[in-house]
């Protein structure tokens, strides 16, 4: 690392650290407040293995100089000392800029107001810092009578009350001398770094002298620079809509969601560098990486999934096959995998046609040691998958007394089993990647209906079903949806395969030609279960019954639960 100044143009020095290969790309970090540039150093390390990573301290911060007039914290002085910065650090080519909470707030000053050129930037990342200008239209736009807008604007305006604070005279610095915001700072986000003191103090001239005279003016100008906002979800100080509705003035952007809080930079470092070099490697001339392409604003064309990665279990026919292909039609790449690899080539090869691209696996969801290798190969080949379907499943009938031990540890294999083992496997990846997703595990509307003739079958889903329910409680706060989907009577191949106890060969294959031309009667293909699927993932429902009368069913289970016990009873089963 070497340490060296920086002059600004009204004399001020600025204490600047650069890291990394001569020949990498050059990426600029530029922090806020209450921060100097000690707040990058975990990033820093992630991305100077191929970039050249410059921090420096913003005037009032760190070992740069600190002014006392408030009129040198004002934004022109602060984006001339950016573009001082770039000048030295990346004379020849085009920068990257990577900045953070009044770090950004100055580095969209400096692209809008022309402080620097657009050929001297080649992206901006941006995290938890609006253009000022941006904000003030953003709040004017949210007073119109719209309940969804009122709430966004008062949940930001509670958010911002430590600004009016800011502007007080003397009260502020005896805070920070005393310890006092350390300690708030310290309870509201953990994740935040140690301030110091007089990078405190010197600090709170940003806010007196840029916020009101911005806010209340506000004159938003279009920036033709790629930009990508990393926007937080647990930020308690800029919420995610303040950040991300602006399009109209930014055409070329990429919006992040990720979960974490407003020091984002500190508790997920890895995430920040990953983000920043997929869109500093698309700029210098890569591949657009998926990741990239799913946060691009106005990608969609039309389609409802654009960009997603996403794993179907047991695709090799019924509704894992017609759930790919629906996932597919609506902008999705999908990762199949079956028993048998000829159904799931075979599924693949239908996506393709669809203009997608599609890869197979042979995999027993039953055997957790696959699925666990199938996980970390498509994380390796593909990336981490945005939505996952637990499908696979195999059908048991006949009596709990009929059912020997063997039969129930085949059907708890693959029907709870292959649903744990995919829940296990690929959670654990959305997890560490923070960008939330979705899970989906097939039930049943045997989950909440008992049956006499359906006992270990009926057992499976509705583990599946209640395994649902606390996976979803668990995985709310990263922003992981789960969905257990209860199809009712529907018309795939598991009638033809499902195993039915307690009699002779003869009469299963009589009972499962009985159950078949049932199914088919009914009329309900997995094109349907698909549909619901995918609605089922956009909304985030907790439960999503297919059919009329797994819907009608659920109902019944939690008004009259009497009654489908008395049903439970009857010799329902086809002849």
């Amino acid at each position: 690392m070497s340490h060296t100044w920086v002059t600004a143009p009204d004399g001020v020095r600025l204490a600047v650290r650069v890291t990394g290969p001569e020949d990498g790309p050059v990426v600029v970090c530029v922090h806020g407040y209450p921060d100097n540039g000690s707040m990058w150093d975990p990033v820093a390390a992630e991305l100077a293995t191929r970039h050249r990573v410059v921090v420096y301290d913003v005037r009032g911060a760190g070992a740069s100089d600190k002014p006392r007039d408030r009129a040198a914290y004002r934004l022109d002085r602060l984006a001339a000392d950016l573009a001082a910065v770039v000048e030295s650090a990346s004379p020849d080519r085009p920068a990257h800029l990577l900045a953070h909470d009044w770090g950004s707030i100055q580095a969209w000053h400096a692209l809008t107001s022309g402080a620097l050129p657009r050929h001297r930037v080649a992206s901006y990342t941006s995290i938890s810092g609006p253009d000022l200008d941006y904000a003030g239209a953003w709040f004017r736009a949210q007073l119109r009578p719209h309940p969804r807008k009122l709430r966004d604007a008062l949940r930001q305006f509670l958010h911002s009350g430590y600004i009016a604070f800011f502007q007080l005279p003397l009260v502020p610095e005896l805070c920070w001398r005393l310890g006092l915001v350390r300690r708030v700072l310290a309870a509201v986000e953990p994740a935040a770094p140690a301030p110091r003191t007089d990078d405190g103090v010197h600090g709170l001239q940003l806010y007196r002298a840029n916020m009101l005279p911005r806010l209340g003016r506000p004159a938003p100008r279009t920036t033709h620079v790629p930009v990508q906002v990393i926007a937080p979800s647990r930020d308690h100080y800029v919420s995610p809509p303040l950040q991300t509705g602006i399009a109209r003035w930014v055409p070329n952007l990429h919006v992040r969601p990720v979960t974490a809080g407003h020091w984002v930079t500190r508790e997920k470092p890895a995430l920040v560098a990953r983000a920043t070099a997929e869109l500093v490697a698309h700029t210098e001339g890569a591949a657009e990486s998926r990741a990239l392409h799913r946060t691009r604003i106005g990608a969609a064309n039309g389609k409802r999934f654009p960009g997603r990665l996403v794993v179907v279990t047991g695709a090799g026919s019924g509704i894992g096959r017609a759930t790919a292909l629906a996932f597919a039609e609506q902008g999705a790449d999908v990762v199949v995998t079956d028993i048998r690899g000829d159904t799931a080539e075979g599924t693949a090869t239908r996506v393709r046609e669809l203009g997608r691209s599609a890869a197979a696996y042979t995999v027993d969801s039953a055997d957790g040691a696959q699925v666990a290798a199938l996980a970390e190969r498509v994380r390796a080949e593909h990336g981490v998958p945005d939505i996952v379907v637990n499908n696979a499943g195999i059908g048991l009938g006949g009596s709990f007394l009929d059912t020997t031990e063997e039969d129930w540890e085949r059907v708890v294999d693959v029907n709870l089993w292959g649903v744990i083992h995919g829940c296990r496997a690929f959670a654990a990846q959305l997890v560490e990647r923070g960008e939330g997703g979705h899970i989906v595990n097939i039930a049943s509307m045997a989950a909440y209906t008992p049956s006499k003739i359906l006992p270990a079958y009926s057992t499976t889903k509705a583990a599946v079903l209640m395994l649902s329910e606390c996976l979803r409680a668990e995985l709310h706060h990263e922003n992981i949806g789960v969905t257990a989907v209860c199809p009712g009577v529907v018309h795939t191949d598991i009638t033809r395969t499902s195993r039915f106890v307690g009699m002779d060969p003869a009469e299963e294959e009589r009972r499962r030609k009985a159950v078949t031309r049932l199914y088919a009667r009914r009329g309900f293909g997995p094109e349907k279960v698909a549909r619901d699927i995918l609605r089922a993932v956009e909304r985030d429902r907790p439960i999503a019954p297919s059919t009329p009368e797994a819907k009608a069913a659920l109902v019944l289970s939690r008004l009259t639960p009497g009654m489908l016990r008395v049903v439970a009873r009857m010799d329902l089963a086809p002849r």
